[in-house]
């Protein structure tokens, strides 16, 4: 039997980052996939899929030029699902090619297999071709990530009722679409193909959408969808999908009504995918929705040696923060100090307009008793914006009246997942308003919306800078739940507790 120093089941966003840390600290690692090819469902049907389709809808579209040439304006007039699937299909061999070549060069084995435990310091692996083999590690890292969660009463047939694994296999686009569930794999999906001039209606038993985003923000997003035909039934509830002898699919509300589409997409949740895993021969067990619980500093399960990062352990379900918690777990695995990351990551809805946010939300300053002011900047205020024929967008600055410190960055509308990161530097390392009314932008950019933001602020707060307090690190803005001002190191080595 083949022994390892850590064994990594599933090769997404933690997994790959996990084996390549522990590699490069000289350490002996494996990573099985049972898929046909490395990446996880991040490169094969989810995070890099979703985006290319998204890069690809706007740019045949001609979308983004819509403010100048008109809403007719296109740059390809018929649009076919193999136009958007030839993009994604070169995408993806660009991102597999990198990552096998990282395994190569970090000398990370890869084996393709399905892997149960057998003891918990012991996996089979059981191949296509029928054959078993087994490995045994000093640690195992689970990354196997997540499926979309299929409930029983939608006849998914993989053609008009689908779930989002499988909307990158359609043959043909819709010209009406329903999608179930408001969360961020339905919006994204729903908005994308809005712009492809798909009519779409999107249906939630909750009456809002997207909660941990400021509610702000939410009202600019939901007025941009309203304002493009989109039907947002928000507190309502499909009671019965049922396919119809012409090839359209019945959706009945328990409003009363029923709509009638072409496409249904079903996308409310994903389940955790240990089902495989035998996880009872490891002591170990999953929730209602197939989720691990780990140490949140450590990332090592109930119990010792036994890892789990990525979508497995819940929010926030993010590739980026996959990413570090793989890093982390990696590093305390083979018994080594593993710092926490920033406090403070930036959250990505890669919609149509694109949603990104970084810190407090105004609702949460407001339940913490935080005294704040907020300044706000309109990306057609500024010259970049015109140039683009930008008339939506706005970005949302959060200030601590007490310490005058950015708390909170809220961006919607074009080029917000990048635009985030300038706000999220500032969060970190502790800075003022001040920072964004004396700092020179590029002009014409729309990174200068932050100047117009910060000066909007610092205009309500009516104090000058040279009167402004001092941040400190001792400096706190909520007497009921105190911000941490340095993150503390993971409680760190493993081989200390073994």
């Amino acid at each position: 039997m083949n022994h390892y120093d850590l064994i990594v089941v599933g090769s997404g966003p933690a997994g790959r980052r996990a084996a390549i840390q522990a590699a490069k600290l000289g350490k002996k690692v494996v990573v099985i996939e049972q898929g046909k090819r490395v990446g996880g469902v991040s490169v094969h049907t989810g995070t890099i899929p979703s985006k290319t389709l998204r890069e690809t809808a706007l740019n045949l579209t001609g979308w983004r030029e819509r403010g100048f040439y008109g809403r007719a304006y296109r740059v390809k007039q018929e649009i076919s699902a193999d136009d958007l699937r030839r993009r994604l299909l070169i995408t993806l061999d660009h991102e597999v090619e990198v990552l096998e070549h990282q395994f190569a060069r970090n000398r990370v084995q890869h084996i393709r297999g399905t892997a149960s435990f057998v003891t918990p310091d012991t996996l089979e692996i059981l191949k296509d071709d029928g054959e078993t083999m087994h490995v045994a590690g000093t640690s195992i890292l689970l990354a196997v990530g997540t499926k979309p969660f299929r409930p029983d009463y939608i006849p998914f047939d993989g053609k008009s009722v689908i779930d989002s694994d499988e909307l990158l296999d359609i043959e043909e686009l819709p010209r009406s679409m329903v999608v179930i569930g408001a969360g961020v794999i339905g919006i994204e999906y729903a908005t994308i193909f809005s712009a492809l001039d798909t009519a779409v209606t999107v249906i939630d038993p909750k009456t809002t959408m997207l909660d941990f985003i400021d509610k702000e923000i939410i009202e600019d997003f939901t007025y941009q969808l309203r304002d493009r035909n989109m039907k947002l039934l928000l507190g309502q509830r499909a009671e019965k999908v049922e396919r119809l002898p012409d090839g359209k699919v019945s959706v009945k509300v328990d409003s009363g009504r029923t709509i009638v589409t072409d496409m249904v997409l079903f996308a409310a949740g994903r389940m955790g995918a240990t089902e495989s895993l035998n996880l009872p021969a490891a002591g170990l067990e999953a929730d209602s929705r197939g989720r691990l619980k780990v140490n949140p500093e450590t990332f090592e399960t109930s119990v010792k040696g036994i890892f789990a990062a990525g979508d497995v352990v819940g929010f926030p379900s993010l590739a980026s923060t996959s990413m570090e918690q793989g890093r982390i777990a990696a590093r305390v695995a083979v018994g080594e100090i593993a710092m926490e990351p920033q406090k403070y990551f930036p959250y990505g809805i890669y919609a149509v307009p694109e949603i990104s946010t970084c810190g407090l939300t105004e609702e949460e300053m407001k339940e913490r008793g935080i005294p704040y002011e907020c300044g706000i900047a309109r990306f057609r205020e500024t010259s970049r914006g015109h140039i683009m024929g930008l008339d939506t967008g706005m970005l949302k600055l959060i200030f601590s009246l007490k310490t005058r410190r950015l708390l909170g960055v809220h961006i919607v509308g074009e080029g917000a997942t990048e635009l985030v990161h300038i706000g999220q530097a500032v969060l970190n390392l502790k800075g003022t308003v001040e920072y964004f009314v004396e700092n020179t932008f590029n002009y014409p950019t729309l990174a200068e919306a932050y100047k117009i933001a910060g000066l909007d602020a610092w205009n309500r707060m009516g104090v000058g800078p040279k009167e402004a307090p001092v941040a400190t690190a001792q400096s706190t803005d909520s007497t009921a739940t105190p911000l941490p001002d340095k993150p503390a190191p993971a409680k760190a080595k493993l081989a200390a507790s073994k």
